[in-house]
């Protein structure tokens, strides 16, 4: 039997595994970006000319200093451009303070033309990124709200949610101050090389030396680091998971006065993610440091080398002072490199991270998935199915036969909500492992938007949103009247309930309901269930939550209101189900017993020993609370 594989751990979820995957992590982290940055390519691109625009502005600083300094201090010849506008004779004549602040006024004009192209490049590289971004948090979402059940089951909320925003905000910087900028400074040391060049070959060549040394020493130790960024990505997922569960339980930990074992459990994760990025921060402290070393090293011998130049006359002053400044631009973007190399390695990860997630196989129906009419009977024919190798349901066969009520007992573990799981798709049924179908239509040939539309399920730990009262009812009909809301609330008898509170309707309840009682909770989700008015109702243990006179109330206000729709109970509590047409018994996985509340009492089986531990134990419970007389 080949069964539907569900590996995860037994705390919570499965560490997301980016290794997992498919293409190499080359092709993932190109791939990726490209999918996104491709819609934006002409913002980044406005951006990047300006940027370009910059440093070519601000190159020729430089050259108005060093023909200032010669030309005006050491009579050295104007520049052939400067002489095509100005004869030099002009020149000449006048007083040294009126060139010299024609020189400062120049540099004046080109510092403002640099400084509107910043302009530009940061405002476009502002709205290109967050274009970016937006556009893969959207496809985040939007692939998540796709992916299986399974898939969700198998991982942790808490890392989701920090892929989702921290590993998102890695790739923002990664595009943003990355990308671009190693555009940028190749362009820059390219145009300061090709300047340098044309002043002096000999000492471009000797200050080019030190470069190659501090790529090269930069590139082998982000290859070196690149799994360590990992792992303490890895423990920010962690943390992040500890304290969402933490927040998730929060009634659990009061409940049980557990706040100072949460605490030093989250201490350990928070004590373990500080450390990996403690050490992290000292080997980042050794690269700097020697960084800075073999800097300093470089710009030291170009000033040696550059006032034995100067002194011998190879160079003029001017010439010698706008070389340094030129290899100023040139070494520290190169020193820049590295940071950039930094930052490069984390959002190598981060795009690895988020890939994984992107990669994930969504869930996909065919072009020819049906929409066949579901008011009709539905058939479990042989069905087998288990988690990680457990097996669950053992050939199980039976039919619900449209219209009626249809209930289903049995022990933890006996695999009842897996039936309510296969019925919906929330697992899909291997073909091998038999069929389910409805109207004869195998659900596997169904359309699963179309088939969870029409099948109402009530879960036994009901979800709600942190909204209103209101907004819950109605999440499956947004545009359903009050008077329909509360018809449907009143059929769950939770209405008298929500007008108690003072905003009535318009009460918001806490994340995950928490503001709301057990049995409040479940009779809210029934209600939103009843007004989406399916042809096929589960109700999967949700009145557990209620006693046991509210639950015959709501059970005999279904029987009134459900009209055609095929009912489906699931419940451990035999009075929840008595009253049903069919009553399926589950054991070990397996059918054990169907037929009626009646038939079933004198079959003397599983049913009729539960039936009478239960009725036993109510008549002992109410002997107990009979008030007592005293004599």
């Amino acid at each position: 039997m080949q069964a539907e594989k569900c590996t995860h751990d037994r705390k919570g979820g499965a560490v997301l595994n980016p290794s997992k995957t498919k293409k190499t992590l080359g092709e993932k982290k190109f791939a990726l970006v490209w999918r996104f940055l491709r819609r934006h390519l002409w913002i980044f691109g406005a951006a990047l000319l300006c940027s370009m625009g910059n440093t070519v502005l601000n190159s020729l600083t430089p050259q108005v200093v060093r023909y200032t300094v010669d030309s005006v201090l050491g009579g050295e010849p104007f520049p052939d451009l400067l002489l095509q506008i100005v004869p030099e004779q002009v020149l000449r004549s006048l007083p040294p303070m009126q060139v010299l602040l024609g020189a400062a006024g120049l540099i004046l004009l080109i510092s403002v033309c640099a400084g509107l192209c910043m302009y530009g490049s940061r405002m476009g590289t502002a709205i290109g990124s967050e274009s970016f971004v937006k556009s893969l948090r959207d496809a985040l979402f939007e692939h998540i709200q796709r992916l299986p059940y399974a898939w969700h089951v198998r991982h942790r909320t808490g890392e989701i949610i920090q892929r989702c925003t921290s590993d998102v905000e890695v790739v923002r910087n990664f595009v943003t101050n990355q990308l671009l900028e190693v555009f940028r400074i190749v362009f820059l040391i390219g145009f300061s090389l090709a300047i340098m060049f044309s002043m002096n070959s000999r000492i471009t060549l000797i200050a080019l030396a030190f470069m190659p040394v501090i790529m090269l020493y930069s590139g082998i130790f982000y290859s070196k680091i690149a799994q360590r960024f990992l792992t303490a990505d890895e423990a920010e997922g962690e943390l992040s998971s500890t304290v969402q569960e933490n927040l998730t339980g929060v009634r659990v930990v009061r409940a049980f006065g557990r706040e100072k074992f949460e605490v030093e459990r989250f201490d350990q994760k928070n004590n373990r993610f500080s450390g990996l990025w403690i050490r992290l921060g000292r080997l980042m402290s050794v690269y700097w440091g020697v960084g800075d070393l073999m800097t300093g090293l470089q710009i030291l011998t170009i000033l040696c080398v550059g006032v034995v130049a100067a002194v011998n006359g190879e160079i003029t002053l001017g010439e010698f002072i706008a070389f340094l400044s030129y290899n100023s631009s040139l070494v520290w973007p190169v020193r820049g490199l590295g940071r950039i190399l930094s930052e490069m390695s984390k959002a190598g990860v981060s795009i690895h991270r988020l890939a994984y997630i992107l990669d994930a196989e969504p869930e996909q129906d065919p072009p020819d998935a049906l929409q066949p009419p579901m008011d009709r009977d539905i058939a479990f024919d042989h069905v087998t199915f288990a988690y990680e190798g457990h097996r669950v349901l053992d050939d199980i066969s039976f039919t619900i036969p449209a219209g009626s009520t249809f209930a289903i007992l049995g022990g933890t573990g006996s695999g009842k909500s897996t039936l309510a799981h296969l019925l919906d798709r929330l697992y899909d049924l291997p073909p091998e492992n038999g069929r389910i179908t409805i109207g004869g239509v195998d659900i596997a040939q169904i359309s699963r938007p179309y088939l969870r539309r029409n099948i109402g399920m009530v879960l036994q730990e009901p979800f709600l949103f942190s909204r209103t009262i209101r907004e819950n009812i109605a999440a499956v009909r947004p545009g359903a009247t009050l008077p329909e809301v509360r018809l449907t609330a009143g059929t769950a008898h939770i209405d008298e309930s929500i007008l108690e509170f003072p905003e009535g309707y318009d009460t918001v309840v806490g994340e995950r309901g928490v503001t709301l009682s057990g049995g409040q909770k479940q009779r809210v989700a029934i209600a939103r269930t009843l007004m989406q008015e399916a042809p096929i109702l589960l109700f999967d243990d949700s009145l557990s939550a209620v006693d046991a006179e509210t639950d015959a109330q709501i059970r005999a206000s279904l029987r009134d209101a459900k009209g055609g729709s095929t009912v489906i109970l699931i419940s451990h509590r035999i009075t929840t189900l008595m009253q049903a047409d069919k009553i399926l018994v589950l054991h070990n996985g397996r059918v054990a017993e169907l037929g009626t509340h009646e038939e079933l009492l004198r079959q003397n089986g599983i049913y009729r020993e539960i039936h009478d531990i239960q009725m036993s134990s109510a008549d002992r419970s109410a002997l107990t609370d009979e008030p007592q007389i005293s004599e």
